[in-house]
């Protein structure tokens, strides 16, 4: 199945479909609102974001392995993220938020 990079004004999809159509039906379905501006097909069956095209180039960021099991097993949803994190490691709310939330920005 083909690899497809879809970009709208608020997205960037990285998705497999059978062809354009199921890509821009995908899109539809998870983003009513937003209108594909492009998309592509990929040439290869693998997607590769290069770090220092994110800003990530020194060893500082450290995504944290509990907050993405956490954010994996609560699928996606923060708040669930959140207690299933400080029930794992025992800190407050306020720490437990800010290690959901980087992660989440990282792309868990």
């Amino acid at each position: 199945m083909p690899l497809y990079e879809v970009e709208t004004k608020g997205h960037i999809m990285i998705l497999w479909a059978e062809d354009t159509d199921t890509a821009h039906s995908v899109v539809a379905e998870s983003y009513p609102n937003e209108e594909v501006l492009r998309l592509i097909k990929r040439p290869r069956d693998t997607w590769v974001i290069s770090k220092a095209a994110l800003g990530i180039t020194s060893g500082s960021l450290d995504p944290c392995s509990t907050a993405r099991d956490c954010l994996a097993r609560a699928e996606g949803d923060k708040l669930h993220a959140i207690r299933l994190y400080m029930n794992a490691k025992g800190v407050d709310l306020d720490q437990a938020r800010k290690v959901i939330e980087s992660n989440m920005v990282m792309g868990w």
